[in-house]
């Protein structure tokens, strides 16, 4: 579809509704040249009354907020009369003037006033009250904006959103400009966060040259970096020079010229696995070196010989419970073993085994942490072991490096977890950086334990942890496969081990606790899909809603997570007088919604009451990516949300807003490591690479009670038969057979 041609508005700013201070969004009233006043919002950092505006833009109709100009760019004018400058400044425009000293500095200087701001802001001590001290501090305020306003200019002029000045400007500061100047491609980079072609763009501006080195070498490290994302871990040195050289229309001679470059400077490790000329990021390189030699060192470890067969006998009286012999080896290897694998499908015993394993580590006077990736499989963990579970990063002590850039941990190899054993639960979730990670900070003499199915979807990020291990057969392993009597009676089970094995369940069944209900017109799904929601589960089987999450493949379309949040917002949480809530972009937020966090927030204060009177609060910080909660309160005066993340109550100010989105209808990958009591599936035509049998079989699998799906069967089938896995470019596999041969 052909973008809208831009229009244009001239004017100055009027007033300022809303600024994001993060990422500059901006909600502001326009007085245009003819009078009128118009909403204006886009990335507009440190606007403020009496600048002026020329804005390239859309109209667009906001459902609550009518007509407003939505801002691609703009060219932005610093005041020039006497009266618009106080206006900017009795604003609060420069940190340190509020509209006293404003008026004070305007009488004395007029229209010179910002000049003397920038230029000689000595003599603002001429003015009683201010310091040289003081004066020099507004003066540095005011360079800084006006350096970030030049930076968004020179962007601007080329065409580029401001909102790569300010990530650029919160990085580099006053040298901004200088490292731009000399490095384009720098805008390209991950904490930057713009595309390749839009630095592309700005370096022909600047006169670059097609195949100048500096943007061969950018275009091979995006080619890593787009793969990594795509969950590969190295791409081979002939594919990674071909799809480089296609990309930006060069000789693959210069692509590797621009490779060996990069593997001087340490960016790229070039290196030969199984007889294959491959490239790694170096980052990328460490993580899946250092998880291959420290669990071959855990593999090759011995510990001393412990019979648990006694302690096994004893669990059984005590717990009503018989151990199948693969549970008992489960148990066994883990007495007699520094690391092993325990996989298996629904119904199959993984957590009766592990519960095994835990009473036996305690027999033995092993301390034992539990961890898994996400925040919900943490508190599953829990529920099901009635022990205490954290999310890896929490474990970790996750926290951003002091430039931002990157994700560090407080513990680390340096600084050693204090336990005898790790149990890892929804393994096939964790990549290769965060596996890297967790056993840096293990003891020299701790034990793993890794937990999950093998079939669930692969990790998010680089890598196929779990799989390589399993496959690799370089650690010991344990795949259940005896579906018990209490679990083979659900159809939740049997569907999800037919799909598995590839067959089409019974769906015309709709009997005991799975149910299809036959949708082909994805409105009509959606519609359906909110009935179920609103009045049927709730009503006819006393299932609240708090217990029901709505899945979904994919983000888009009627069926998609966009849309039905949308619905079912409508429906479970609708407007209500002295209900409070925040219209941010195109979304409302509203107290009583339930809302996911999409980013992780490392530093985000929480608190969670005791659970029993008298007892300890508990505070941390740490709110990470697949959290779900719910809105407690709406402060519109302090600009304040309360959301309630599982019992970790956590405020955050309306410019953190970026980092939620409704969580009524999720997608089947942000499900992953989650139980719910009802799921309800939406199963409608959507792309290729999501409509597969792993999504289909992870969803089926998050139901505890109750699964319906609601949809076209034929797609469901058409799902079953889609097993194509896309492959991974991984080397865990190969190092850890390699390294295993070789001992």
């Amino acid at each position: 579809m052909q973008e809208p041609e831009l229009q244009e508005l001239y004017g100055k700013i009027a007033s300022v509704i809303y600024t994001n201070e993060e990422n500059g969004y901006t909600v502001l009233r326009l007085e245009t040249q003819d009078g009128g006043l118009v909403n204006v919002v886009g990335t507009l950092p440190s606007a403020y009354p009496g600048e002026e505006l020329h804005v390239f833009g859309t109209w667009v109709t906001h459902p609550s907020h009518g007509r407003q100009f939505k801002s691609e760019y703009a060219e932005r004018s610093l005041p020039r009369t006497k009266e618009a400058i106080y206006s900017y400044l009795a604003n609060r425009a420069v940190r340190g003037i509020g509209p006293a000293t404003a008026a004070l500095i305007v009488d004395k200087f007029g229209d010179k006033t910002l000049d003397v701001l920038e230029h000689a802001p000595e003599r603002l001590t001429e003015i009683r009250g201010i310091t040289a001290a003081k004066a020099e501090a507004v003066s540095r305020d005011f360079r800084s904006q006006a350096g970030l306003r030049r930076l968004m200019e020179f962007l601007c002029s080329h065409e580029l959103k401001p909102l790569l000045a300010v990530r650029l400007y919160r990085f580099y500061g006053e040298d901004s400009m200088e490292v731009l100047s000399s490095d384009p491609y720098i805008i390209a980079t991950a904490h930057i966060g713009g595309s390749f072609a839009e630095a592309d763009r700005l370096a022909f501006d600047m006169g670059g040259e097609a195949d100048s080195p500096m943007r061969v070498r950018a275009a091979a490290i995006f080619e890593l970096r787009h793969n990594a994302g795509n969950g590969h871990c190295f791409i081979p040195t002939d594919k990674l020079c071909a799809a480089t050289a296609s990309f930006i229309n060069v000789d693959t001679t210069d692509v590797l010229a621009a490779i060996e470059s990069l593997t001087e400077d340490g960016s790229v490790v070039r290196t030969e696995l199984s007889g294959r000329d491959v490239c790694y990021l170096s980052e990328l390189y460490e993580a899946e070196t250092g998880v291959a030699a420290r669990l071959l060192d855990m593999a090759s470890s011995t510990v001393p010989e412990s019979n648990v067969d006694s302690l096994l006998s004893r669990l059984e009286a005590q717990r009503g419970v018989k151990y199948a012999p693969l549970q008992r080896e489960a148990v066994n290897l883990a007495a007699n073993s520094r690391v092993m694998a325990l996989t298996g499908g629904p119904g199959t015993g993984k957590t009766t085994s592990l519960r095994a394993i835990l009473e036996v580590y305690d027999s033995m006077g092993i301390e034992t942490l539990l961890t898994a990736p996400t925040g919900r499989a943490a508190k599953r963990m829990s529920e099901l072991t009635g022990r205490e579970a954290a999310t890896i990063h929490r474990l970790l002590g996750a926290g951003f490096s002091e430039d931002g850039e990157r994700v560090v941990f407080s513990r680390d190899a340096e600084n050693k977890l204090d336990c005898g054993a790790v149990v890892l639960d929804e393994c096939s979730m964790v990549d290769i950086i965060l596996m890297d990670a967790l056993l840096r900070a293990m003891p020299d003499t701790a034990r793993l334990i890794l937990v999950g199915d093998a079939d669930q979807l692969p990790s998010v990020g680089p890598g196929r942890v779990f799989a390589d291990i399993l496959k690799s057969g370089a650690v010991p392993a344990v795949r259940l496969t005896e579906i018990f009597r209490q679990a083979n009676a659900s159809r939740i089970v049997s569907y999800a081990h037919a799909i598995n094995a590839g067959e089409h369940p019974r769906f015309a069944e709709n009997a005991g606790d799975f149910f299809f209900l036959r949708r082909s017109d994805a409105t009509r799904a959606a519609e359906t899909i909110a009935e179920l929601c609103s009045t049927r589960l709730p009503g006819k089987m006393g299932i609240p809603v708090q217990d029901i999450q709505v899945l979904t493949p994919t983000r888009k379309g009627p069926t998609g997570t966009q849309e039905l949040n949308h619905r079912l917002q409508a429906v479970l949480n609708p407007p209500m007088k002295g209900k409070n809530e925040k219209i941010f972009g195109e979304i409302t937020f509203r107290e009583g919604d339930r809302v996911m966090q999409i980013r992780n927030n490392y530093d985000m204060i929480w608190r969670k009451e005791p659970l029993v009177p008298g007892g300890a609060v508990e505070t941390g910080s740490g709110i990470y990516n697949g959290d779900m909660g719910v809105i407690l309160a709406i402060d519109a005066e302090n600009e304040l949300i309360t959301v309630d993340f599982d019992g970790r109550v956590a405020q955050m100010g309306f410019d953190a807003l970026v980092e939620l989105e409704h969580a009524w209808a999720i997608t089947v990958h942000k499900s992953q490591g989650s139980e719910y009591r009802a799921v309800i599936l939406a199963i409608e035509p959507g792309a290729p690479r999501l409509m597969i049998r792993g999504v289909l079989y992870t969803a089926v699998t998050r139901a505890r009670e109750l699964l319906i799906a609601v949809g076209d069967e034929s797609e469901a089938h058409r799902m079953v038969d889609n097993h194509v896995q896309s492959r991974r470019y991984s080397g865990l596999r190969i190092r850890l057979r390699e390294g295993q041969a070789g001992q």
